[in-house]
Formats: C-alpha cells, structure tokens, sequence
C-alpha cells in the first residue's frame, strides 16, 4: 500500500463544544490518517472555513456564539464557499430538521449517537464525492478551454460551467452548488423526464433511497422561488406529475 504522505493527508474541522465528543472524533479521525481542526463554537468555525480551508468540515448543531444551521449557511451563501463538504451531527433526528439542514448547504446529515464506523465511512464518502467532483470541473474546465464550450443554453436559461453561475434571460441567478448541479443535470438532457430516484443515485450520489426523496421536492422547490417568475406557473424547471422533472427548451 503506498504510504500516504503529510502533503496529500486531507484535513477535517471538527466543530463542537462537547469536550468528550471532540476527544472520540479527533482520536479517530487522527488514527485514520486525517489532520484535525478543532472548533468549540461557531465564529471560530466560519473563521478556520476561511483562513484553513479544510477539506470537510464535521459541524455539529448545537454550539455556542453562532449554531450550527447558521455557521453553514453563513459558509454557503454570505461567503460562497461551496466546494467544502459539510457533514451535520445533530441529536435533532426529524425530518424537517434534516431538510433545514440541507437546505442551507449541508451534503450529509447525522444524527446523534453515532457510531464512529459510519461517521468514518460518511467522511471517507464525501470527500471522494469532493474529490471527483474537482477532478470533473477540472476535465471540464480543460475541455471548456479547447473547445470554448463553458455555457450550457435551454431556453431562457444558461449555466455558465466555468464560473458555475445560473442565469435566466441574462440575470445572475445566485443557486447553492448543489442546486446547481440538479440544474446542470436536467439541462444536459432537456426536455427529457429525469426522476426522483436517478437525482438521487446521480447528482446526490445516494445508494440508498429511503427518507430521501423528500430532499429533492424541497430543492426543486428551492430553485424555482429563484428561476421561475411565477412559481405557480412555471416556465423552466417543469413537474412531471408522479415521474419526476424536466427542464424546458422554450423560451418565454
């Protein structure tokens, strides 16, 4: 096996307040070969995401000076950093809670307790989801130079896959990554019917699908109270009722 090196050994920013919580997550993340951050509250959490730029952050909830829900929002949205994985640990199980939690950019959800072999397994997940992720932009971003392909065009809505920036009739549309991505995804194939369950397996990169599928409703809900001029009449992002989504290739 080769040996992994202190350069290519990936980072986690552990945030929490609970000292023993700390001590088992950073033992084990230690042990398995990560550097660790840690942050006990939530300024210091959004200052390390700046200056340390870690490669996944491990944000528990409920933490003092700032909560966990606004530390990853503040992450996402005011400071636009979107291709750190974000992994929630909330005591909070609910569904609601995990969709709030989506909703404001998290990738992943846990609920506590935990065992520490899915925590590691959910981590090692991510960060290979990053990974080729980062090695797609870049094969796209070289093909895009060759070719002079950066923008995808259907109808009245253009994605600019360089900058990864959405535009409806030529304003700025301002989506999560991850939103993003659900639209790249349908605009690749317009006017084809694209369900739950493939969003699922092909942009979230879920094997499992259970409790899940409410998270795309909720997202596509998202990206239409910021593309759609009429959220009642959409133009763009069309419902297939009891199939799934599409996107259109009219203009309006």
């Amino acid at each position: 096996m080769e040996e992994i090196t202190e350069k290519d050994k990936k980072t986690i920013l552990v945030v929490d307040d609970e000292k023993s919580i700390m001590e088992l997550l950073v033992f084990n993340l230690q042990k398995e070969g990560y550097n660790t951050l840690e942050a006990y509250d939530g300024v210091t959490a959004v200052d390390m995401a700046i200056n340390k730029k870690p490669d996944l952050i491990l944000l528990d909830v409920m933490i003092p000076k700032l909560d966990g829900i606004s530390v990853c929002k503040k992450i996402r949205y005011a400071l636009n950093i979107s291709n750190i994985p974000i992994l929630m640990i909330s005591a909070k199980d609910t569904e609601s809670d995990k969709i709030v939690g989506l909703e404001m950019g998290a990738d992943d959800y846990i609920t506590k307790p935990f065992q520490i072999r899915e925590v590691m397994a959910r981590i090692k997940a991510n960060l290979r989801k990053a990974e080729l992720n980062a090695n797609i932009d870049i094969m796209n971003n070289q093909k895009n130079d060759e070719k002079k392909e950066d923008i995808i065009r259907v109808g009245d809505l253009s994605l600019d896959l360089k900058k990864v920036e959405a535009k409806v009739k030529g304003e700025v549309i301002n989506l999560t990554k991850k939103e993003f991505d659900v639209l790249k995804y349908l605009a690749s194939q317009p006017g084809q019917v694209v369900t739950r369950e493939m969003l699922l397996r092909d942009v979230w990169e879920y094997e499992e699908y259970v409790g899940a599928i409410r998270t795309i409703d909720v997202t596509m809900n998202r990206i239409r109270d910021k593309i759609e001029k009429d959220k009642a009449n959409p133009k763009i992002l069309i419902t297939k009722r009891g199939v799934g989504y599409y996107v259109t290739d009219r203009t309006n």
